[in-house]
């Protein structure tokens, strides 16, 4: 199957798996000890059904949505996702020239393989800075100005990573740091020639914001190991407060699953938080980001914007967490196995698929314009008389 064929989430992903070894592949594709939040998170979204309104007006379905200020040809963007240089060299910078392309925000990660200041060049205005906060509070301050001078409009600092999980899958590959390659893990790697080409042409590629506060001369793995001592940084609401101080525009947390904390955010005059479950690569036993949505909204959606992520595979999980409140939504793994299979027209297709699939669930729905998605859609089973 070629990716001009692909029309699904699943397709994007058996792509991905054919071209990238199992380490790579299994960093993209795993969740945290047991993995259950993976399936969590999907079966969350497939235990909330939506109830369609027929005989309506649906000529001219408008995707058109409005976020901080400006308006996005579509409710979703590309959420950060970490190391994408490992899986396509280049993918960060092409998967934001897609959402530029698309007018849809890509995030980059904080842990991307490009800088801040590529990003401000490639996309300006729809790239958005993700902070993992350091240790080192000059470091964190720094890369603030450092996405500020670069023109981006959002900084999304994100909050759910106090300490590395526990993810097995790079465990028994031997993606640790330092590498443990096995046997196994190497003769896998021949069998993907496209991917073991790239890399050894490349080598692995080197947390490129991180470079500047390193050692003189430092290689990836050097960069790679400062950035896992400074990221567990013992992040506090005083932080939150100091980011909200130096950073002049729209400033987003990542990473709330609890209606204090959201409380909290809009107390502290953040204009945004994203309700994220990290993809389930944290907390294993987390709840489902759509689960704790609606409290959330409930709570605060009247005080700043809600965005959602995490478990998002289909058109429809995007229109459900539309319907229940969330502002906007992003979607990492969708997008990066797009950018793995096929690098730029990959990304291009992942959107395109979306694009497709939250178009016609407006449609059936009975719902012509972002503006009519809510309660109305969501099923509400009715109460038994006895």
């Amino acid at each position: 199957m070629s990716i001009d064929n692909a029309i699904n989430y699943d397709d994007l992903r058996k792509l991905a798996k054919l071209r990238l070894p199992k380490i790579a592949f299994d960093f993209i594709e795993g969740g945290a000890d047991d993995e259950v939040g993976l399936d969590r998170n999907q079966q969350a979204f497939r235990d909330t059904p939506l109830v369609p309104r027929y005989m309506r007006n649906i000529n001219g379905v408008n995707q058109k949505t409005e976020l901080f200020g400006r308006t996005y040809d579509h409710p979703f963007g590309i959420s950060p996702t970490g190391l994408i240089g490992l899986f396509r060299h280049g993918g960060d910078l092409m998967l934001a020239a897609a959402a530029r392309d698309a007018n849809i925000p890509f995030v980059m990660s904080g842990s991307a393989n490009c800088t801040v200041e590529e990003l401000g060049k490639t996309a300006p205005e729809h790239g958005w800075f993700q902070l993992y906060a350091a240790r080192d509070e000059k470091i964190s301050e720094d890369m603030i100005r450092r996405a500020d001078a670069a023109g981006l409009s959002t900084l999304v600092v994100t909050v759910d990573v106090p300490v590395h999980s526990n993810r097995e899958r790079n465990t028994r590959n031997g993606f640790t740091r330092p590498l443990k390659m096995t046997l196994e893990t190497r003769l896998d790697a021949l069998g993907h020639p496209g991917w073991l080409a790239e890399y050894l042409r490349h080598g692995m590629p080197v947390i490129s914001n991180w470079l500047p506060y390193a050692k003189a001369g430092a290689s990836a793995d050097d960069v790679g190991n400062l950035v896992s001592e400074q990221v567990t940084a013992p992040l506090t609401w005083d932080n939150v407060a100091r980011y909200r101080e130096i950073w002049p525009r729209n400033l987003v947390i990542k990473g709330i699953m609890h209606v204090e904390d959201a409380i909290k955010a809009a107390e502290l005059g953040v204009d945004g938080i994203v309700v994220s479950n990290h993809g389930a690569r944290q907390l294993d036993r987390s709840p489902a980001s759509i689960e704790v949505l609606p409290g959330i909204v409930a709570a605060v959606g009247d005080r700043m914007t809600i965005m959602l992520d995490s478990g998002i595979q289909r058109g429809s999980d995007i229109v459900t967490a539309l319907c229940l409140g969330a502002d906007f939504v992003f979607t990492g793994r969708f997008t990066l196995y797009g950018v793995s299979a096929a690098a730029k027209p990959g990304a291009v297709k992942a959107i395109d698929i979306i694009d497709r699939e939250v178009g016609l669930v407006m449609a059936q729905l009975g719902a012509p314009d972002i503006a009519a998605l809510g309660e109305e859609f969501l099923y509400k089973p009715m109460p038994r008389n006895y």
